[in-house]
């Protein structure tokens, strides 16, 4: 009994603190992603066949910071002066990001230069927008790389740094997920079951590192009562977000992050404070009996004609919050290519990874919730209490920070 009590008590405490957990969401800040756009460079007949243009969306103030400016110039929150600041410190961004960002042909590296620089916003963030291109040597048969290795994690600004890459060469369409482990795409490789993988690891990790989405789920396994009700949530959220990530993600519905990231926030909130009254009122879903009685699909006759206000709106409210979240995927993502079918190949991946984790997280915590709560009723009480609060608070502190401006 002593055992069983530890290792449920344990392992709850183990995936709601886990640094893995936390360590790269609790503003987004920790952790950055680089847009590339590469496509072949106008012609006008006199050049090569292979040259390149290459669209580059970087955070403005990594950049800056990466690039050894002083704070003058990453601090700067104007966008007049930001692209002053482009123009004054014009060859240190460029030396910066020639070193880490290149394309070759036919195993040639391509001579770059930068063309224009610009500042354009994403999920209203600054990012420098820088145009290059690129001179390749070569008939038009051979094919091309492209590498990114910029922000990494020895600059210790930001770590697990992603450059997604929409790509449009040697006659190919695709989109690609460079890192460290895979900093290359090369054309002419058969690549679409490699996108496919990489964008379900890229959804996968999403929701794994993003401590907003996480809580959320936790909140909802906390509040549940029985197996069904951990269904009909966990497909209802499901459902909801990944019609409006799909449609976001293609350009079809747009909404502010100035709207969308304090929804969220409010959304963990609303369902933690409902979790407490539960648990304060004694209902926050203590099967009694044993583990097979929590695992039950159905709730005995006499329960089930007890249902809170919760339980009878916990579908639509739910749905709801995850039509907002499934937005908030989508800004994650920063997809702003034009429709094709390998982008939605690349969007089902992506939405089938953040599954995945959700379901896995499922599979983990609900089992040894049920096991605290048979095996030790009382400690649950309090365990689950401070951790529904905690979640509560850094809610709040969201909504508020969101609302502000500042997170």
């Amino acid at each position: 009994m002593r055992f069983g009590r530890t290792v449920a008590l344990a392992g709850l405490l183990a995936v709601v603190s886990s640094p893995a957990v936390g360590q790269t969401a609790w503003a987004h800040d920790a952790t950055s992603d680089v847009y590339a756009e590469v496509t072949p460079a106008a012609s006008d007949g006199a050049g090569p066949t292979a040259d390149v243009t290459a669209v580059l969306d970087l955070e403005y103030d990594l950049l800056m910071k990466s690039a050894w400016l002083r704070a003058e110039a990453y601090e700067a929150t104007d966008r007049d002066d930001q692209l002053a600041q482009l123009d004054q410190h014009e060859r240190a961004v460029d030396g910066y990001v020639t070193d880490r960002f290149a394309v070759a042909y036919d195993g040639e590296p391509c001579v770059p230069t930068l063309d224009a620089a610009d500042v354009v916003e994403r999920g209203e963030r600054p990012y420098a927008s820088l145009t290059y291109s690129f001179a390749c040597d070569g008939g038009p048969e051979g094919v091309h790389e492209v590498s990114s290795g910029l922000f990494p994690d020895a600059e210790s600004f930001v770590h697990s740094t992603e450059t997604i890459v929409a790509y449009t060469l040697d006659e190919e369409e695709g989109s690609a997920v460079l890192t460290a482990a895979s900093p290359t795409l090369t054309t002419g490789e058969n690549r679409l079951l490699k996108q496919v993988g990489e964008f379900f690891v890229l959804g996968g990790e999403h929701l794994l590192f993003g401590l907003d989405h996480v809580l959320f789920l936790l909140a909802l396994l906390i509040g549940a009562r029985r197996l069904r009700d951990i269904v009909w949530t966990a497909t209802a959220f499901t459902v909801a977000h990944s019609v409006t990530f799909l449609l976001a993600a293609l350009g079809v519905v747009s909404v502010p992050a100035a709207v969308v990231e304090p929804i969220i926030a409010a959304s963990i909130a609303v369902v933690a404070a409902v979790d407490l009254y539960l648990i304060w009122r004694g209902r926050a879903g203590a099967p009694s009996g044993t583990v097979r009685d929590g695992l039950r699909w159905r709730a005995d006759a006499g329960a089930r004609g007890a249902l809170t206000a919760w339980e009878r709106w916990r579908l639509p409210v739910v749905f709801a919050f995850g039509l907002v979240h499934g937005v908030g995927f989508a800004g994650a993502l920063g997809i702003e290519a034009a429709w094709s079918w390998t982008l939605l190949w690349s969007l089902l991946s992506f939405n089938v990874g953040i599954e995945a984790v959700q379901l896995g997280i499922i599979a983990v915590v609900f089992p040894l919730l049920v096991l605290l709560r048979v095996r030790a009723s009382r400690t649950a009480r309090w365990v689950l209490g401070a951790a529904t609060a905690a979640i509560a608070v850094v809610a709040l502190y969201w909504l508020v920070e969101r609302l502000a401006g500042t997170g």
